[in-house]
């Protein structure tokens, strides 16, 4: 190879590595939402049969017991945890429709989109510029787990909450 190809083969290197970062970055960030969604949406289950069946927090003791026993793999499924996923849902109520619907944002027949794009399309990430108080439950959304909890508990108020997020 003269000096030439070997340019332009180590800029070949380059852009494949940072293409295949960035979508090792998508794909994080994409797994991260939909377990915040999840534990946003058993929270809301949770709540919702309280209020449907009467029952009070003693159910949240034994629910962790039991998905312990159901699911001995899996973690996060703590009386404590649950109880933040309760409090989560009711500090964000409107999640579910702030929230990205993969499905029909997918491409239709006769559009030729790309996986990437896909991925774009259904877990919207913000840009600093476009980020206002009316994009929160997507905000939260991006951030780990373990910083939506700490949020909630420094910050009833929920603009500085946002603004902290």
């Amino acid at each position: 190879m003269n000096p030439t190809e070997i340019s332009l083969y180590k800029s070949l290197i380059g852009d494949i590595k940072s293409r295949v970062r960035q979508a090792q970055n998508k794909a994080a960030l994409s797994a991260n939402a939909e377990m915040i969604f999840m534990y946003w949406d058993i929270g809301r289950m949770i709540e919702a049969r309280q209020i449907d069946e009467g029952w009070g927090a003693g159910v949240i003791p034994r629910l962790a017991s039991d998905l312990k026993n159901e699911l001995p793999e899996e973690k996060g499924f703590s009386e404590t945890n649950l109880k933040r996923m309760v409090k989560f849902s009711k500090e964000y109520p409107d999640l579910a429709s702030i929230r990205a619907q993969p499905v029909p944002l997918l491409a239709t027949p006769s559009e030729n989109v790309s996986l990437s794009e896909i991925s774009a399309r259904a877990v919207p990430l913000l840009e600093m510029k476009t980020v206002g108080p009316q994009n929160l439950g997507l905000v939260m959304l991006q951030l780990s787990w373990g910083h939506n909890v700490l949020l909630m508990q420094k910050f009833k108020d929920l603009p500085t909450r946002f603004w902290y997020a």
